[in-house]
């Protein structure tokens, strides 16, 4: 009996913890939906956050759990995953996006779970217990997301530069005011549905890994869905205030012709991974299409300083995390 109580002890710290990184998933990440359309003064900050929010969760309705699938079985292998694994890869992950918020850098929530996940598991068990093919299409959409969105992004802005060639200037701007607000909408959906599915993933391995759910059930439990929607909305509401501006501002200037071609290229981006299984990452795709978008005006458009300082923490987001992860998955044992 007092093993029972005290797993169950555990098992609720780690969703607790695991709802605390879907908060700081939504809060680090709100840039991603908001920064286009409070850059260009198509919604006020306070606004642009509830908006945001509103469609993250809405999203609850609209995609399959294809996403969670991915994340709670097909990157471990069965058996492998304790609440060991769970604590490090949360802890991994939670660190590294509170030190990239603090310097107001957009790197990936998702990678950084992932991470996590791999750091903890090695950890345990070594890279064997590694699901490859789970692993493997992560990690390819790390390059094909951004350029994705980058390739939709630019596209679109030649696209809407062609069709729009012999229009006043100020009616383009009014209209795509109005359109910015559709496409951020479907921004703000394809964020909530990639990015709260991977941590009702995590959640899921975690009640699998403890027998609270069993391993055949074709989705997890009602509460985790909902709360973990809950969870990343709450945390867009918050808002990562840091990175709107780099995200924003920093990157190119944009207007809203070009928020929208951005924000519509990254949607189609996130959709297309969400309804293919994929944890992608919105940092890197919204990224991928502002670029795309200051590229398709001019080249010099694009501060590829700022861009270049921005694919460095790409590229350190999983090992930095799955280091982090190893250390807290050592420091488990020692607790529980």
């Amino acid at each position: 009996m007092e093993t029972v109580q005290v797993a169950l002890w555990v098992v609720v710290l780690l969703v607790a913890l695991a709802l605390a990184f879907d908060f700081m998933n939504g809060f680090h990440d709100a840039a991603n939906s908001i920064a286009t359309v409070v850059s260009t003064g198509v919604l006020k900050p306070a606004h642009a956050v509830l908006f945001a929010a509103f469609f993250n969760f809405v999203a609850i309705f609209i995609f399959h759990l294809s996403v969670a699938a991915t994340v709670g079985k097909g990157i471990v292998q069965p058996g492998v995953v304790d609440t060991h694994v769970v604590f490090g890869a949360l802890v991994g992950a939670i660190t590294w996006n509170v030190l990239t918020w603090y310097y107001g850098i957009p790197s990936s929530s998702s990678h950084a779970l992932i991470g996590g996940i791999v750091g903890a598991v090695i950890a345990k068990a070594g890279s064997g217990a590694l699901l490859s093919a789970g692993i493997m299409k992560t990690v390819a959409f790390i390059f094909v997301s951004p350029l994705l969105g980058f390739l939709l992004g630019s596209l679109m802005m030649l696209a809407v530069a062609w069709v729009f060639r012999r229009t006043a200037p100020s009616r383009v701007d009014s209209w795509f005011r109005r359109l910015q607000l559709v496409s951020a909408g479907a921004y703000s959906l394809g964020h909530g549905g990639n990015d709260a599915q991977k941590t009702i993933g995590i959640i899921w391995m975690l009640l699998i890994a403890t027998g609270y759910t069993a391993a055949g059930d074709k989705a997890p439990p009602g509460w985790v869905i909902i709360s973990c929607y809950m969870a990343i909305a709450a945390g867009t509401m918050f808002g990562g205030w840091r990175i709107v501006k780099t995200m924003g501002q920093k990157i190119t200037k944009l207007k809203p012709v070009g928020g929208f071609c951005a924000e519509t290229g990254g949607a189609i981006t996130l959709f297309l991974a969400t309804a293919l299984g994929i944890p992608v990452s919105t940092t890197h795709t919204i990224t991928g299409a502002i670029v795309g978008v200051g590229s398709a005006r001019r080249a010099s458009a694009v501060r590829w300083g700022v861009a270049g300082n921005i694919v460095w923490a790409w590229i350190f987001t999983i090992p930095a995390s799955a280091f982090v992860a190893a250390v807290a998955y050592w420091v488990s044992l020692q607790i529980f």
